[in-house]
């Protein structure tokens, strides 16, 4: 595996005071969370658990290579957990039981949901997010809309 740098700094510095003020309220470091000293804006890949709403990493987008694990009760509180987050770009269901996935897949506030692999932008789809995550669509024959103006002439 490769992992690239965090565009800047100031963005790995970001990525890394998210980490420490999750943890400072209470989750837990699994792995990583410290920066990569070599050329470039290096972190390590950072794993935190018992991430609860409240924290950075639950309520804020995390532009890094660091993920939280947020643990649900049941389906419900699954969901509740994800629609509960001020964004809504992409979100990934992990399961063997399709039909499950497909029917959650239109309870989540996302603009893409991917079952069963990650959330990536591929041409032939439309991509974009939902809340602060954006408005409309690119790509696809979706996306193209965005950049066509389309003139209305009435007559009465």
């Amino acid at each position: 595996m490769q992992l690239g740098p965090c565009a800047r700094a100031d963005l790995r510095q970001a990525v890394h005071e998210q980490v420490l003020e999750t943890i400072a309220r209470g989750a837990r470091l699994v792995t990583g969370g410290h920066f990569i000293e070599r050329p470039g804006f290096f972190y390590e890949p950072t794993v935190v658990s018992e991430v609860t709403p409240g924290m950075p990493m639950f309520d804020e987008e995390v532009f890094g290579p660091a993920a939280a694990v947020v643990r649900a009760n049941d389906l419900e509180h699954a969901l509740e957990l994800a629609n509960a987050s001020r964004f809504g770009l992409g979100a990934n269901l992990w399961t063997r039981d399709i039909a499950l996935a497909e029917e959650l897949a239109g309870r989540i506030e996302a603009g893409n949901v991917f079952i069963n692999g990650m959330v990536a932008s591929d041409p032939r789809l439309p991509f974009g997010g939902v809340k602060k995550s954006g408005y409309g669509r690119e790509l696809s024959s979706f996306g193209i809309h965005e950049f066509v103006n389309i003139q209305t002439v009435w007559i009465a």
